[in-house]
């Protein structure tokens, strides 16, 4: 035995036993400090364990896209049913990550809504993209697979809504990288999506026979492209909106909208797909010709219903409204259209939907209707947003910043300064069409956005 209480062989010379004694006594140091402080090793063991154990929280990537023009309506729908009522395989509960990617517009400074969820238990926002919108090149290979037709901004619109699904794969794949992990499974939605009841989803699987989850309906001869589940795998050929467009053109794809060509990238991808009722509406602003079913619309009318219908919606379109349309009236109209092209009922024949004659802008009133199929918390959240003041907006942005693990978006006095100014440009336009209007009215009385 040497000082240190190594076994020498015997047979070695005396140098050599001592060369080696040199060797060893450093190595059993470090053995000796390694157990002594077990946790500062062996953590991430530790971590490794936990996140992969069964019994574990299972983590989701949550990819949020759009405008944020009603997200003052939207977001506490997406906070309760989305980010912290979102259920796996029956009742488990699941964590997020929040993705959030939004060009910067005058609607961007509702995002600080966020900023009341990312300390909310199972939630965590990862990364936040708020981008200066620029045109996209309208290349040969998209202007063969693309059509204007339908399109309120033409192919650039499709175009840019295409960067934005896109843009939220490019966040998660940097996430993945710079914290060294994967994720199992990936939704991705919209911001202008109002939730009715919490959202549950099967559980994660990795088999490439699993199929990627869509909403029922709204196909527009193709597949409802408002909402998408599936698995890492499945997810990165979905949300490969932009760089598919090149191998549909090849495959000789032509005039092909949103949803189409929604379809033809799985489809080319060899991605199954499962349409499924859900329960979301996603709220829009823009006129269609009323009733859906007129002679004029030959079964391709675009049906927008009441907020306040039973049952889930399944990405259609829809509006707080009083309805114009119920009973056999809606199931008449609905059981008119052509089921490969617009929403299709999920049941009972349409009886259970209501339908707004959505032939112009929101109707006067509207306010009261939303609240009342929202709720005392989500009326509460429209009227404060209405007279959020900039230094509310700036402290709210600031905090989603701070729990941000990535920002890359303008500062939150920019933010706020726009979408803050361009309410006031708005406001003065309309005083006077309503001199009794003031901030604090509209504080109180609860007016919302136009």
């Amino acid at each position: 035995m040497n000082k240190k209480g190594a076994a020498i062989p015997p047979d070695l010379p005396g140098a050599s036993r001592r060369r080696l004694a040199a060797v060893l006594a450093p190595l059993l140091l470090f053995l000796a400090a390694a157990l002594s402080f077990p946790s500062t090793l062996r953590l991430p063991l530790l971590l490794t364990t936990t996140t992969t154990s069964a019994s574990a929280q299972p983590r989701v990537a949550v990819c949020l896209v759009g405008g944020a023009r009603r997200f003052e309506l939207t977001g506490p729908s997406i906070a309760r049913h989305v980010l912290r009522g979102m259920a796996l395989g029956g009742a488990r509960p699941a964590a997020v990550d929040v993705f959030l990617h939004c060009p910067l517009d005058a609607d961007a400074y509702k995002l600080a809504l966020l900023a009341r969820e990312a300390g909310a238990e199972g939630v965590r926002v990862a990364a936040v993209r708020v981008f200066r919108p620029e045109p996209l090149d309208e290349t040969p290979d998209r202007a063969q697979v693309l059509t204007a037709d339908n399109s309120p901004n033409g192919i650039q619109g499709l175009l840019q809504y295409f960067r934005l699904v896109e843009g939220c794969l490019d966040l998660i794949r940097s996430h993945e990288s710079r914290a060294n992990v994967t994720y199992a499974a990936v939704l991705r939605t919209r911001v202008d999506g109002f939730w009715s009841a919490p959202l549950h989803l099967p559980s994660p699987s990795a088999a490439p026979s699993s199929p990627y989850l869509v909403p029922e309906g709204s196909r527009f001869g193709g597949l409802n492209d408002r909402l998408g589940y599936g698995s890492r795998r499945a997810t990165a050929a979905a949300l490969a909106r932009l760089s598919s467009l090149p191998a549909l053109a090849r495959a000789g794809h032509r005039g092909l909208n949103s949803e189409s060509a929604f379809r033809a990238q799985l489809a080319a991808a060899g991605v199954p797909w499962r349409e499924s009722p859900l329960p979301f509406c996603v709220l829009s602003d823009r006129a269609y010709a009323f009733p859906p079913d007129a002679a004029a619309s030959g079964g391709y009318g675009v049906p927008v219903a009441a907020l306040a219908s039973a049952g889930p919606l399944s990405g259609a379109k829809c509006r707080p409204c009083r309805a114009a349309c119920r009973a056999q009236c809606a199931a008449r109209s609905l059981g008119a259209l052509r089921p490969e092209w617009s929403w299709t009922p999920h049941g009972g024949g349409g009886a259970d939907v209501e339908l707004c004659d959505a032939s112009g802008p929101w109707e006067d009133g509207w306010e009261e209707l939303f609240d009342a199929v929202a709720g005392p918390e989500a009326a509460a959240v429209r009227r404060w947003v209405a007279g959020m003041t900039p230094a509310e907006c700036v402290r709210d942005m600031d905090a989603l910043r701070a729990r941000a693990d990535r920002w890359d978006a303008p500062g939150s006095h920019e933010i706020c300064r726009l979408g803050l100014g361009a309410r006031r440009s708005a406001a003065a336009t309309q005083q006077p069409r309503n001199n009794s209007t003031s901030s604090a009215g509209a504080r109180a009385s609860g007016g919302g956005a136009s």
